[in-house]
């Protein structure tokens, strides 16, 4: 199961359009996979959405076969985990991999096993059984957040999240570290002063929480298609299916690239990052003791 290539953006911007005019004009328009199971869930979903009662974290983990430092892996994970942990609010974290980890003695985080040995980068495939996975969760409507499992979240976001009751949030603003270096930079939207710097959500999977109600079989459809895609096609399909992502508040995810075993440095992709961490890097020192009080160390 390869990555969903993005849709054109002029094609997104019709689809948009004519969602908002008539279900019929949209599917119309020869929508992929990802925009039908979006605007399934857009005809699904109307009248007032419900409250969510939790978060829930899905988190696909390499396997140890896959990389040259499995403890190494593991010891990042449990730094994810201890993000959650820190969290006040409701949450659970669904684990997925072909072999369980280390894991903290809490109700609130589990092992989905994973089997499937197809060969090539199974990140993707991981994500599409997490997303299943719902269905068999008990539980109230939720958001659901894919989470890397070597990136951190902030204090405080969870309860962010259940107190504003957004249809979805969106990481614009967050954190990139150099692990190699320790250079901490900002990412967020274009500014006059840095007409060129990224989002938070353009450079990290970690970005983006939808909410789901297990009575709409369709959100886990959606899910499953949305997670499929790069993660900068988030904030487009949750609108197209009547999430639309609001900003979270505060930088609340910390992005830690360039430790050996990123997935991005598996394919090759990590060098624009680490040059971005450079271009955009903190030297306040009273934001640079904030992240270290409000993110567990890398």
């Amino acid at each position: 199961m390869a990555q969903a290539p993005a849709t054109p953006k002029l094609h997104r911007l019709a689809l948009r359009v004519a969602a908002a005019i008539s279900p019929s004009l949209a599917r119309a328009l020869s929508p992929v996979a990802s925009e039908t199971a979006a605007l399934a869930l857009r005809d699904a979903s109307r009248g007032p959405l419900p409250r969510a009662t939790e978060v829930i974290f899905l988190v696909p983990l390499v396997g140890p076969e896959a990389v040259g430092d499995w403890q190494a892996v593991t010891r990042r994970l449990g730094a994810t985990l201890d993000s959650f942990r820190r969290q006040e609010g409701a949450w659970r974290a669904v684990i997925c991999c072909q072999e369980r980890p280390p894991l903290p003695d809490d109700p609130r985080i589990c092992w989905l096993p994973f089997d499937d040995p197809a060969p090539g980068n199974d990140k993707w495939r991981k994500l599409s059984a997490l997303c299943d996975h719902l269905a068999g969760m008990a539980g109230g409507p939720a958001y659901v957040m894919s989470f890397d499992a070597d990136d951190l979240l902030r204090d405080g976001t969870v309860a962010e999240m259940l107190e504003r009751q957004e249809p979805g949030y969106l990481v614009e603003s967050g954190f990139v570290m150099d692990h190699a270096t320790k250079e901490v930079a900002l990412a967020g939207p274009p500014s006059p002063r840095m007409p060129l710097r990224k989002p938070f959500w353009k450079l990290c999977g970690s970005c983006a929480a939808v909410l789901h109600d297990p009575r709409t079989p369709e959100g886990v459809t959606f899910l499953r298609a949305m997670t499929g895609h790069e993660h900068r096609m988030f904030p487009y399909l949750a609108a197209l299916a009547g999430r639309p992502l609001t900003r979270l508040d505060r930088p609340s995810v910390l992005y830690v690239l360039n430790h050996g075993e990123n997935f991005g440095a598996r394919r090759g992709r990590v060098g624009f990052k680490t040059r971005f961490v450079r271009r955009y890097r903190v030297t306040d020192a009273d934001t640079l003791a904030q992240v270290e009080r409000e993110f567990p160390a890398p």
